[in-house]
């Protein structure tokens, strides 16, 4: 197993050390730009060969940033960023973007082989009003030299504070077909366009959206070195009761969002809690079908 080098630049960012490449930075100062929604995100992203599996602000949807929480419809309020869509208008520029407050970390525990966070956030409307409070959980471990993979898992449980129902959707739900991201949502670099998507179900990256599957693997072909990557997306036990359809391109750009709310709204009554989990398996080259399956067999979710 590798080991883990952990730097808190503190009010910023954490980042984490593997073997002397910096696999992850977890951004918690938000960016300032409320049209992008600020809330903390995870960029850069590399495999263990140093290589970006991540991007950032790309100039077609600049508040798409790495890996990060979203949500694209919240009752009327859009907390992933940019335009939204309205129901028989399309896509429009609203005053009704949302925001997430970092507000502290309960625990930073770093250690030789892993490294552990919670943090507490605020989800406050355009209005300036609080809607939700998150505990969320991130993990870096399993950094495994051998397998030349490493894992994320990312855990978040949000609890509806409004007083008054929460409803989660999407563009699917208002009226646009095969759109129905939000989430957590990854969006990979440019050099990713037009990479293979592979899943335990023989799907590719049409016949996938707005379906449900086990796991999702995304491979990259990266400009100027000669690899590939594989960024292996799966739900944790958590979300069994309703698992997700997927929101998967790699064209015109890649993305992998296994989205809580594609074809019809989830609602979060007052006090209650949208309890989710997933994992992401980072690994150098093209992985088949069986490699992916049996690394996948090999983590714990612990």
């Amino acid at each position: 197993m590798g080991i883990l080098h952990v730097r808190h630049e503190l009010g910023t960012e954490i980042v984490v050390d593997a073997a002397g490449v910096e696999i992850l930075s977890y951004v918690y100062r938000p960016d300032p730009i409320a049209f992008e929604s600020p809330k903390p995100y995870c960029h850069p992203l590399r495999t263990l060969a140093g290589d970006v599996v991540t991007d950032y602000r790309p100039n077609d949807h600049r508040w798409h940033k790495g890996l990060q929480l979203t949500a694209s419809h919240v009752s009327g309020d859009n907390f992933w960023g940019g335009v939204s869509y309205v129901r028989d208008e399309g896509y429009v520029v609203k005053d009704n973007i949302g925001r997430m407050r970092h507000d502290g970390f309960d625990l930073v525990d770093a250690r030789c082989d892993r490294l552990d966070i919670v943090e507490r956030l605020t989800w406050i409307s355009s209005g300036d009003e609080v809607w939700a409070e998150e505990v969320r959980r991130i993990a870096v471990h399993d950094v495994d030299l051998d397998d030349d993979s490493w894992t994320l898992t990312w855990h978040s449980a949000i609890t509806n504070v409004r007083g008054e129902e929460l409803r989660f959707g999407s563009p699917t739900t208002e009226g646009r077909e095969m759109a129905g991201y939000t989430g957590l949502a990854w969006r990979g670099p440019r050099a990713f366009r037009d990479g293979t998507v592979r899943t335990p179900h023989g799907h590719d990256a049409s016949s996938l959206m707005g379906q449900p599957a086990d796991w999702v693997a995304y491979i990259g072909e990266h400009d100027e070195v000669d690899r590939h990557s594989t960024v292996v997306f799966q739900e944790g036990p958590r979300n069994a009761v309703r698992p997700a359809h997927w929101f998967v391109r790699n064209d015109p750009f890649a993305v992998v969002n296994p989205s809580w709310a594609f074809h019809e709204e989830l609602i979060l009554a007052p006090g209650e809690v949208l309890d989710r989990e997933y994992r992401m398996v980072v690994g150098i080259g093209d992985w088949p079908q069986e490699r992916i399956t049996s690394t996948l067999a090999d983590r714990s979710w612990d």
